[in-house]
C-alpha cells in the first residue's frame, strides 16, 4: 500500500535515519557500512529466524526463503575481500573463525601454469564460504553494530511518500510493513533480482526505473562436497574452465567443503538428464578438472539445478532526471548477473561502498542525492556490469554454436581478444595473471588487455585453438551422459521391479496367512 505524509523538508543534518529493506549480504553489508558512518539503519528482514549459533547449524537447518540461492553455489571473489579488507576487516577476523577458507585462486592452477609464486600474487587471495555460514557471519556482526538495528519477520508492503501536488516526482519518507509505517529520510532497496519496490514506486504515481533485461539462458547443476581429508584439493585448475557447449565451476567453500557445478545452455536437451546424480558425476568426469575435485571428495548434497536468472539492470534515473528521490537501490536490485562469473557480491558491496561514500558528501536536496548517487554507480560499478552482460551474451552464444556443432561467429573483435585470453592462460604465466585479475574483479578487461606485455604475449593465441586438447569434446560428454543415462534407467527399472515383487510377495502372504494357512518360504 502507499501512505502520504506531510511534504518534505530539508534535511538538517548529514546524518541520515535509513531504512533498508532486504537483510542479503549486501544489504546488510549496507547497512553496517552506512551505521559505522554515523547513519541510524533499520534493516528490515521479512523471514523470522536470525543464524544458528554454529557454521554447520547455519548450513543445515537456517531456513532463509526470502534470499535467492541460499544454499546453492557461492565464491567470493578477490575484490570481495580486498574491499573487506580495507573497509570491515573485523568481518574478515569473524569468517575465519567460522570456518571460512583462505584461498588463492590463481594458485588453484597447478605450478607448470604459474611457475610458482611471484610477488604481488597475494591479490589473488580471498576468503570464501558457503552462503548461510558467510550468511551468519555478516549477520551477527550486524546485530552487533552500534547504530543499526535488524528487525526480523517484517514483511514490508509499500513506501511513504509525501503528500501535495508540486513535486514533478515522488519522494519516498519510509515504508508502510505488516508492523506499521517506518519512516526514514533514505530508503535502501536490498530485496534481490525480484525485489516488487519498483511497483510500489508505480503506485505512487512514478515512471518505472529505466530497466534492461536479458532472458537467462543458462542451466546451472551443482552439488556441495566434504574433502575426505579436510584439504581443498587446489592445483588442479581454475575456478572456470570451459569445454566445448559447457563450463566446469570448481568453488572452495568453507571447513574443507566446496561445490562443483557444471554449467550448460537451456537449449541443450541432451544435457537436461544432468539433474540425474549419476548422469551429473558422469559428465563432470570427463572434465580432468572436476575429476580432481569428485575423487577428493564425499557428497554432502543431491544435484540442485538452477535456470531461468535474468540479466536485470534498474536505474532510477532516466534522461537526467530521478524517476523517485528518497530511495536508492543496491546489490541485485539494481543489477543482477548470472552467477557464472560469480560477481554479484562484489559488485554489490562496490555499490555500497559508492552509496556511503555520496552520502559522506552530503547533498543538500533529495534530488541531488539520487544524481550524484546514479553518477557513482555509472562510474564505479556499470563498467563491471556491462563487461559481466558482454561475457554472458557471447559465451552463451558460443555454447549454442557448439551444440549446432558450427564455430562461434560474432563481430566484437574483443571477444577473440577474450577468448586468446582464456586459452593463453593455460600456458603463459603473464597471462595467467591477467586472466586471474579480470576473473577476480580487479581489473576491467580492457584494463587487462591494454597491458602492452599481455598484448605482447597473446599475439600466438590469437585465431588459435579455442578448447583445451585434454578437455572432452561435445561427443565425448553426449556419449557419456548417454550411457549413464541407459545405465541409471536399467538400475531404476530394476529396483522398481524389485520392489513390486517383494510387495506383491509380502501381501501374498498375508492373505495365505490369513486363510489360517502357513506362508511358503
Amino acid at each position: 500500500m502507499t501512505q502520504l505524509s506531510a511534504a518534505p523538508s530539508a534535511p538538517t543534518s548529514p546524518r541520515r535515519t535509513i531504512v533498508v529493506v532486504g537483510a542479503g549480504l549486501v544489504g546488510l553489508t549496507t547497512a553496517i557500512l552506512l551505521a559505522r558512518d554515523g547513519h541510524r539503519v533499520t534493516v528490515l528482514d521479512g523471514d523470522p529466524t536470525g543464524p544458528p549459533a554454529t557454521p554447520e547449524e547455519a548450513w543445515v537447518g537456517w531456513r532463509r526463503p526470502g534470499v535467492n540461492q541460499f544454499r546453492q553455489p557461492h565464491l567470493m571473489l578477490p575484490r570481495w575481500t580486498a574491499e573487506m579488507a580495507r573497509e570491515l576487516p573485523d568481518l574478515l577476523t569473524r569468517l575465519m573463525t567460522d570456518g571460512a577458507s583462505r584461498v588463492n585462486l590463481l594458485h588453484l592452477q597447478p605450478e607448470c601454469v604459474t611457475h610458482g609464486w611471484r610477488p604481488g600474487d597475494e591479490a589473488f587471495d580471498t576468503v570464501t564460504a558457503r552462503r548461510p555460514v558467510l550468511e551468519a557471519s555478516v549477520s551477527r556482526l550486524a546485530s552487533d553494530q552500534r547504530g543499526l538495528t535488524l528487525r526480523r519477520g517484517v514483511r514490508v508492503t509499500g513506501l511513504v511518500a509525501d503528500a501535495g501536488t508540486g513535486w514533478p516526482i515522488p519522494h519516498v519518507r519510509g515504508v508502510t510493513t505488516d508492523e506499521g509505517t517506518v519512516e526514514a529520510d533514505l530508503v535502501i532497496d536490498a530485496g534481490g533480482r525480484r525485489t516488487p519496490v519498483p511497483a510500489w514506486v508505480r503506485r505512487l504515481g512514478g515512471p518505472d526505473p529505466a530497466l534492461t533485461r536479458e532472458p537467462g539462458g543458462f542451466v546451472y547443476y551443482g552439488r556441495h562436497y566434504r574433502a575426505t581429508d579436510g584439504h581443498l584439493p587446489t592445483g588442479h585448475g581454475p575456478a572456470l574452465s570451459h569445454h566445448p557447449s559447457w563450463s566446469i565451476l570448481t568453488l572452495p567453500g568453507d571447513g574443507g567443503t566446496y561445490c562443483i557445478v557444471l554449467v550448460t545452455s537451456a537449449k541443450d536437451r541432451a544435457l537436461r538428464a544432468l539433474r540425474e546424480e549419476a548422469v551429473w558425476e558422469a559428465a563432470a568426469r570427463t572434465s580432468p578438472v572436476a575429476a580432481q575435485w569428485l575423487q577428493h571428495g564425499i557428497p554432502l548434497t543431491v544435484v540442485s539445478p538452477i535456470a531461468g536468472l535474468e540479466d536485470v539492470s534498474r536505474d532510477y534515473v532516466r534522461d537526467g532526471r530521478p524517476v523517485v528521490t528518497g530511495l536508492v537501490a543496491v546489490g541485485d536490485a539494481s543489477a543482477a548477473t548470472n552467477p557464472s562469473l560469480g560477481r554479484g557480491a562484489a559488485i554489490g558491496v562496490i555499490q555500497a561502498v559508492a552509496l556511503r561514500d555520496v552520502l559522506a558528501a552530503a547533498p543538500s536536496a533529495a534530488s541531488e542525492l539520487a544524481l550524484a548517487y546514479a553518477e557513482a554507480v555509472a562510474t564505479r560499478v556499470t563498467p563491471w556490469v556491462d563487461a559481466t552482460l558482454r561475457f554472458d551474451r557471447h559465451r552463451l552464444a558460443e555454447i549454442d554454436s557448439d551444440i549446432l556443432g558450427v564455430p562461434y561467429a560474432t563481430e566484437d573483435p574483443t571477444w577473440a581478444m577474450t577468448t586468446a585470453l582464456l586459452n593463453g592462460a593455460s600456458g603463459d604465466p603473464v597471462l595467467a595473471r591477467a586472466s586471474a585479475r579480470v576473473a577476480g574483479l580487479l581489473v576491467t578487461p580492457r584494463e587487462a588487455l591494454s597491458d602492452p606485455e599481455v598484448g605482447l604475449r597473446l599475439g600466438p593465441w590469437l585465431g588459435g585453438t579455442r578448447y583445451p586438447g585434454d578437455g572432452p569434446t561435445r561427443a565425448d560428454l553426449l556419449r557419456e551422459v548417454a550411457t549413464a543415462t541407459v545405465r541409471d534407467t536399467f538400475l531404476h527399472v530394476r529396483s522398481e521391479a524389485r520392489t513390486r515383487s517383494r510387495s506383491d510377495d509380502d501381501g501374498t502372504r498375508s492373505v495365505v496367512g490369513s486363510a489360517g494357512t502357513r506362508p511358503s518360504r
